[in-house]
């Protein structure tokens, strides 16, 4: 017998949103077990502009390595990032 469930809630804000799901069971509310994956094409990751203090000349090393790609520096920058970041996130084999 399957149990009815709660309706959720209009948020105001994203923020509203992330509050709420940080205090209420996602399976009092959704059916898990008759969901389908939901795909976003058009959607695009949310930008936070920062400032970033570097050396000359790892900024010049950065653009002379991005020129050779044909890409922008600021974009190898962040290629360069996220393999770095992933690595870091990459599961310690052999590691105990």
């Amino acid at each position: 017998m399957k149990t009815q469930k709660k309706t959720i809630p209009e948020f105001k804000s994203e923020q509203e949103e992330r509050e709420f799901w940080a205090t209420n069971d996602t399976s009092e509310f959704i059916d898990w077990e008759n969901t389908q994956r939901a795909i976003f094409p058009d959607l695009k990751p949310t930008m936070k502009t920062i400032s970033l203090r570097l050396p000359e000349t790892m900024l010049n090393r950065l653009k002379v390595l991005a020129n050779e790609r044909d890409v922008p520096y600021q974009s190898l920058m962040k290629m360069f990032l996220k393999e770095r970041i992933d690595r870091e996130y990459e599961p310690k084999q052999g590691k105990m």
